[in-house]
């Protein structure tokens, strides 16, 4: 039995510049990207008709959008939601653009002791998105990620059972699970299995949290993929090295947690993950 998976990945990682983001992409045969920074801004800062420019050079390169890497709810679950709630309409307005049923979020920041002080509202925000793209093919995916909601396995079958709609489901996500102090395979990964519909391909050491090379981390990479092929699994893995220090991490991350990275990010450094994604494929393949 031979497994479809879909390769695609954070082209961004590359180089801020979009034109290199294309030609690195095709150049290692990957037909798809995880839209996210492009030009040195994040793609949800774009006018619709810089948007518009953005999909003739995805035409044109023969590269097709697999999601939108949004920063939606990548905000403190007490700063402002209506400003928010109008970027992540301008960002549906995107997705359709670019041609993609995917958007990208997150549960918003909060103290890991505050989760189920803010809870309610944390649903009622998530809601009034999954309420807006009701009815649509847009489908919006919950990413875990350290200091959100839904940081834990727990956490984001909450999220998903009480969103309780087709057009919410979940991002796996890892390296992040390992660096929560986590087990993401099996446990993680049994508990969210039936909900998730999209995979990143990061790794992590757990001691340190530090991000490695595919393969090379304690987030069972390999075991996990085995799995996905046991079940048939046809969606989309997507690169996201996190192998050096990339434009508009700052502004993903945080300022508190910039790695202290020696070197940027480049076509080597991604090229690197994605040739060691490639031959565990191969690995799950052969058995």
């Amino acid at each position: 039995m031979k497994s479809n998976f879909k390769i695609s990945g954070f082209s961004d990682e590359i180089d801020s510049d979009f034109q290199v983001q294309l030609s690195e992409i095709k150049a290692l045969e990957i037909e798809y990207i995880e839209i996210r920074g492009v030009n040195g801004k994040s793609i949800v800062e774009h006018t619709i008709e810089e948007v518009k420019d953005i999909k003739k050079a995805l035409d044109k390169a023969c590269i097709k959008v697999s999601a939108i890497a949004s920063p939606i709810g990548k905000i403190n679950i007490e700063d402002d939601f209506e400003p928010h709630y109008e970027l992540f309409k301008h960002t549906i307005e995107i997705c359709k653009i670019l041609n993609t049923k995917y958007i990208r979020l997150f549960s918003f920041f909060m103290e890991s002791t505050e989760a189920e002080m803010h809870r309610d509202e944390v649903m009622r925000r998530l809601k009034i998105f999954k309420d807006y793209v009701e009815g649509t093919d847009i489908i919006l995916l919950h990413e875990n990620e350290k200091e959100i909601y839904g940081e834990s396995p727990e956490r984001c079958l909450d999220i998903v059972n009480t969103i309780g709609s087709p057009n919410f489901k979940l991002i796996f996500d890892p390296a992040n699970f390992v660096q929560c102090k986590v087990e993401s395979y099996p446990y993680a990964f049994e508990l969210l299995k039936d909900e998730v519909i999209y995979y990143h391909i990061k790794d992590a050491l757990s001691d340190s949290g530090q991000v490695v090379v595919p393969g090379n981390g304690n987030a069972e990479i390999k075991s996990i993929l085995t799995r996905l092929k046991e079940r048939q699994y046809e969606g989309f893995l997507s690169l996201e090295p996190h192998l050096g220090y990339f434009e508009g991490f700052n502004d993903l991350e945080g300022e508190n947690h910039i790695p202290e990275f020696k070197e940027k990010s480049d076509a080597s450094k991604f090229k690197q993950a994605a040739q060691s994604l490639k031959k565990i494929l191969l690995e799950v393949e052969n058995g």
